[in-house]
């Protein structure tokens, strides 16, 4: 099984991925956005684009490293990746979906709310994630509307469990104190700023 996490940027895809990860033995968290990073840094500059998914390239080669991982890997894969444009989803997630189950999520909040979360990792309002929410928002609410779980009031270990239940998991136990989880998910957010 694959389940895919999507939503605007700062809507806490990261976060949930891992806590996922934390309490679902045998998986792995698969990030889409490393491909972007390796074509960024691998093509002339005349061929750069402001946006990684515009590369056909980009959701090719997604395609096919998750195609591999499901046929080869016994246990779930979470993949916490924002897609917003019709065509990019049917062309990734769409394609995936002709050969593996997938559970696909959009971790829904309030423009505010998202604002708020953006900026606890530092970004201002005028940051390219901010600059994105109405994007993201419109898209979710035309165009990719698959389940939708509306964050504002959750906690993250809420949203996890709103997951597993719909994709019917058992989640292990989360034995770590207050302090634990915290340190643990300000770790996850440093090693995911880009």
């Amino acid at each position: 099984m694959i389940i895919w996490i999507n939503g605007a940027f700062g809507s806490g895809k990261t976060q949930t991925a891992y806590e996922l990860h934390r309490r679902i033995i045998n998986s792995y968290v698969y990030d889409p956005e490393n491909i972007g990073f390796f074509i960024r840094d691998n093509v002339p500059h005349e061929l750069k684009n402001g946006d990684f998914q515009n590369y056909c390239l980009w959701r090719t080669f997604n395609y096919d490293v998750l195609s591999y991982i499901a046929k080869n890997y016994d246990g779930i894969i979470i993949v916490p990746m924002t897609i917003t444009n019709r065509q990019y989803y049917d062309e990734l997630i769409g394609e995936l979906l002709n050969e593996f189950t997938i559970r696909h999520f959009i971790l829904s909040a309030k423009k505010e709310t998202i604002l708020k979360r953006l900026g606890r990792r530092f970004e201002t309002k005028n940051s390219w994630a901010a600059q994105q929410i109405d994007r993201c928002i419109e898209a979710f609410s035309t165009s990719i509307t698959e389940i939708k779980i509306q964050t504002d009031d959750m906690t993250i270990d809420e949203v996890i469990e709103e997951i597993a239940e719909q994709c019917n998991i058992k989640l292990s136990d989360d034995n770590r104190n207050k302090f634990q989880k915290t340190w643990g998910r300000v770790i996850t957010q440093i090693k995911h700023i880009r």
